[in-house]
């Protein structure tokens, strides 16, 4: 039997890339799911909410202060993980698209394509990031909708320069790329002005409070449809082959996005009383 180098390296890139993203979409739930269920410290002019939480056989109180009177010594950061899931995903998509031959069909031009799908990385989080920071992103139904018309869009702008299923996987790519540069150029840089505010004793503004709060939701809802997309190859018949693939990919990722809402209420994971 032959060595099939490519293969195995898109397999343990992709077993990289999927575990990645597990650790990465686990902590973003998590985090969020402690959001939502603070319990109100009422008095307390430190902490805005607590919740307790028993996993593993250990019960876990966790405190979010309205900001501190200094820095531990140890603090834990959780940024690495979007890294290595952006990373592994950018090298899979090259192995199996750009490298194997996946990315367009016979009648179609191959540096059109790449040029398209290379640039419409950075693009698409240009244009997210100005809606969120103008005044649209002050109104969510709004928003989501534009969102919404702009996936679909740029589906079927992929469409017809790519094979439909590389314009599906390259969608995914854009929103996984928005959600990674959310943390590296958003939600880590306003923590780094947040510890700063801190070290200097000087107030931290709303505006930098309130960024990584944002994004970190935001990312949790975007989520949904990333991950749809990253199985969609699975199951070509009611994906990226369907005759009406683009309206296909509305509805994912409209159902996404309710169910990521449905999560995010306390109805998901509402505490249970002990005796």
């Amino acid at each position: 039997m032959d060595f099939d180098l490519l293969g195995t390296l898109q397999y343990l890139v992709r077993w990289t890339h999927v575990f990645a993203a597990i650790l990465w979409i686990g902590q973003t739930y998590l985090f969020n799911f402690m959001e939502d269920r603070l319990e109100s410290a009422d008095g307390d002019d430190v902490i805005i909410g607590k919740l307790w939480m028993v996993h593993g056989g250990g019960l876990f109180r966790v405190e979010k202060q309205r900001y501190a009177s200094y820095l531990p010594p140890v603090l834990h950061w959780f940024k690495y993980e979007a890294a290595a899931t952006w990373l592994s995903g950018i090298v899979l998509i090259t192995l199996v698209y750009y490298v194997d031959g996946l990315l367009i069909t016979p009648d179609q031009d191959f540096l059109t394509a790449a040029l398209v799908g290379g640039f419409s990385l950075p693009v698409g989080w240009l244009l997210y990031d100005g809606l969120v920071r103008s005044p649209l992103g002050r109104r969510p139904v709004l928003f989501a909708a534009i969102g919404l018309v702009l996936i679909m869009a740029l589906h079927y702008g992929y469409l017809q320069v790519m094979s439909p299923r590389s314009a599906f996987i390259h969608v995914g790519a854009v929103l996984g790329s928005i959600m990674t540069a959310n943390v590296w150029e958003r939600i880590l840089p306003s923590t780094e002005k947040q510890l700063a505010a801190i070290r200097s004793g000087t107030p931290v503004s709303v505006d930098v409070a309130s960024t990584g709060p944002l994004r970190s939701r935001q990312n949790s809802y975007v989520v949904m449809p990333v991950v749809a997309i990253m199985i969609s190859n699975h199951y070509p018949s009611v994906s990226y082959g369907n005759e009406h693939s683009t309206l296909v990919l509305g509805v994912l990722v409209v159902l996404g996005w309710g169910i990521a809402r449905l999560f995010r209420k306390p109805l998901f994971g509402r505490g249970a009383a002990h005796e």
